[in-house]
């Protein structure tokens, strides 16, 4: 006979899952001893349920492989749901396999008790507590069907006298997935085009859902003559050896997207939900195409809504739409964006005038913070191998990241970009090292980021997991500090009591390094990226080193003014 358990297992392993995260106990103990007999499938016993969710969804979005992660009951389970929000709003498929008392104590406010099908209600598209092996496996086709289908995420809830449960003879898995392709109304194509030849000029947005047609979408902006403003999901795939990308917009931008997008006549967005609605012309007529109809319009208003696949829609576009004849608004915005490149480059020489900004000394530890972390990104990106997996902490981290590195070759990105959670790189990297050990992997982190997930630098050791973290250590919430000084406030509670991270990672049995002087950045790096298993590379960089927006308002330019003034009288209270 096969249990709940054991069927369960093997039809993750049928399906192609190769890894299982989370922490072992009660409830789920038939489960992972199933796991232990399943060839084909590796347990990863996370420190935090947090960073098993958060594992499992980059492993769904690196493979598009449903991703499985699982937290015993109560406690277990309520930890796995701040990485499970970010696999939502990722759209990653995950299954949440999660622990619950046993099916007769339901209900009876039993010793860790919670009804899970409640707390997941916002989280999850399909949820559902097993309470009789005759459900299965009808519950678990669903589950992983409607991931899929979202995608999105799952959670099936095993009360403790349930997995180990006998499931009849002839009920065999079944689990359909038939990736669908919307077309687009040929009425609406009909309408874009109208409008797209009857403009002067275009910018295009672009986002991750038109990743896979970087040929057609080449095309599109060579016949429009358009510049093309990529999201950050969107550099992976199509942002090298892109003569139409000018970068990203928003606070991670720069200016050439900021005029690319307010000199035009109309906007083109494919593929994007971008969040931000501030960034985007407010009066310029609106081309949006999308699979999901609940995006078209809700960040911007538009005048087409194009409702199909991305690929189907362009190739529409491509086969009525007119060249234009001049290419001077393509020309403009490159040129811009290639002379914001060169500033950007200046600031890496490590003999880089600091004086602007000061030598700033560390609270904590007395040394000269004086490396740029501009120059840190950009030597990972000289140095890291074109087939990295890059994952990045939300914060300043993804902000040099996005100005730095080049998604070249084929190289991966991964984040917490519509959830915007802090810790995520560090167990990100962690699913990802698990796919292949071979294949470089490479975090950057934050120094809060990291501390709050620190425990996870043992998930690395233990497993074995090559992973790479560079460490961007300011001894502050950068972004946060960022923050306070655009609304004119002092700098407050953003400071970071840090210990030596690279000694803290050593004392667990990672190699480390930790680096303050700029002479020594670039072989340090060298050496991290060259360490064959997992290392942590500690960098004392400037806290005074931000990213400024695009086009800073002249309230933000006041803001971080009065802010500057305010922090100075502090500090000379502080000393009187």
């Amino acid at each position: 006979m096969t249990t709940v358990a054991e069927q369960i297992v093997t039809a993750l392993a049928d399906l192609g899952v190769r890894t299982v995260w989370g922490v072992v106990g009660d409830a789920l103990n038939p489960v992972t001893d199933a796991i232990r007999r399943e060839e084909r499938v590796e347990w990863i016993g996370t420190r935090h349920e947090e960073a098993a969710a958060f594992a499992a969804s980059a492993q769904a979005q690196l493979t598009g492989t449903i991703g499985v992660c699982m937290g015993t009951v109560g406690p277990g389970s309520l930890h796995l749901l701040n990485g499970l929000y970010d696999a939502k709003k990722s759209h990653a498929p995950v299954l949440a396999i999660c622990g619950q008392v046993p099916s007769a104590e339901l209900g009876a406010d039993y010793f860790q008790e919670v009804d899970n099908d409640a707390v997941f209600r916002d989280v999850a598209a399909f949820r559902h507590t097993v309470t009789n092996a005759s459900q299965m496996p009808r519950v678990l086709e669903q589950a992983v069907q409607t991931a899929y289908a979202k995608p999105g995420v799952s959670v099936l809830t095993l009360p403790g006298d349930i997995g180990s449960t006998d499931v009849a003879k002839d009920s065999a898995v079944h689990i359909t997935r038939v990736p669908a392709r919307l077309t687009p109304d040929d009425g609406e194509i009909t309408r874009a085009v109208r409008l797209l030849d009857d403009a002067k000029t275009v910018t295009m947005l672009v986002g991750a859902g038109a990743r896979d047609y970087r040929a057609s979408l080449l095309e599109l902006a060579d016949r429009l003559a358009a510049p093309m403003v990529l999201t950050l999901k969107a550099k992976e795939g199509l942002e090298a050896d892109n003569p139409f990308q000018i970068g990203q917009s928003g606070l991670i931008g720069n200016p050439a997207t900021r005029e690319a997008f307010e000199s035009a006549d109309a906007l083109l967005m494919i593929g994007t939900d971008f969040p931000y609605p501030e960034w985007l012309p407010a009066a310029t007529p609106t081309i949006q195409i999308d699979s999901h109809a609940d995006h078209i319009g809700r960040r911007t208003p538009v005048d087409v809504g194009i409702v199909g696949d991305a690929g189907l829609s362009i190739s529409a576009l491509l086969k009525r739409l007119r060249g234009k004849e001049s290419r001077s608004h393509l020309e403009h915005a490159r040129s811009h964006y290639e002379d914001w490149q060169g500033r950007q480059r200046k600031l890496t020489d490590p003999d880089f005038d600091h004086s602007l900004v000061g030598k700033v000394r560390s609270r904590f530890d007395n040394t000269e913070a004086k490396i740029r972390p501009e120059a840190l990104a950009t030597f990972v990106d000289t140095h890291a191998p074109d087939n990295t997996v890059f994952t990045t902490d939300t914060g300043m981290s993804t902000v040099w990241l996005a100005r730095c590195v080049t998604m070249r070759g084929t190289r991966r990105l991964i984040g917490s970009f519509n959830l915007g959670s802090m810790a995520n790189a560090l167990p990100q990297a962690l699913g990802a090292a698990a796919l292949d050990r071979g294949r470089p992997v490479v975090a950057f982190c934050g120094d809060g980021g990291l501390t709050m997930l620190l425990g996870e630098l043992l998930t690395a050791v233990a497993y074995e997991l090559p992973v790479k973290l560079i460490v961007f250590d300011n001894g502050r919430l950068g972004m946060v500090k960022l923050e306070q000084e655009q609304g004119g406030l002092p700098e407050f509670g953003t400071e970071l009591a840090n210990p030596n991270l690279a000694g803290v990672a050593a004392a667990v049995g990672m190699p480390a390094a930790r680096v303050t002087e700029p002479e020594e950045l670039e072989a340090a790096v060298v050496a991290a990226l060259a360490s064959p298993g997992p290392y942590l590379l500690d960098v004392v960089t400037n806290p005074e080193e931000i990213a400024l927006p695009p086009k800073a308002s002249a309230d933000q330019a006041w803001g971080f003014a009065i802010a500057k003034v305010k922090e100075g009288i502090v500090s000379r209270g502080a000393k009187s």
